[in-house]
């Protein structure tokens, strides 16, 4: 075997590794996996844009399309407010708001 075919295997090897990572997450393919964090994305770059949402704490995290909101918000408002901006993302299938409303 020579040098060329030995790098060859060693770096299909690795990729079909790192693509099966996806699947210990929960998600089914790699694709999943992609449009998750594209939706993760989305949804914090809403929160950053809005300007009745603190993105730096709320905590977005995604799986197979379902979206879970966690932290702090300082009013009842800016709570449905994160979780409205949430739903309206293409390719959410849920949201489950765990956002707690600091007294």
């Amino acid at each position: 075997m020579n040098t060329r075919t030995l790098f060859t295997s060693a770096l299909v090897a690795s990729l079909i590794v790192l693509s099966g990572c996806a699947v210990t997450r929960g998600q089914e393919t790699v694709g999943a996996y992609v449009d998750d964090a594209a939706i993760t994305t989305t949804v914090k770059a809403r929160f950053v844009d809005n300007r009745s949402v603190d993105a730096a704490s709320i905590k977005v995290e995604t799986l197979n399309g379902t979206v879970l909101l966690s932290g702090f918000a300082k009013n009842p408002t800016e709570r449905s407010t994160a979780e409205s901006l949430a739903r309206g993302v293409s390719g959410v299938r849920s949201v489950r708001n765990e956002i707690s409303v600091r007294p």
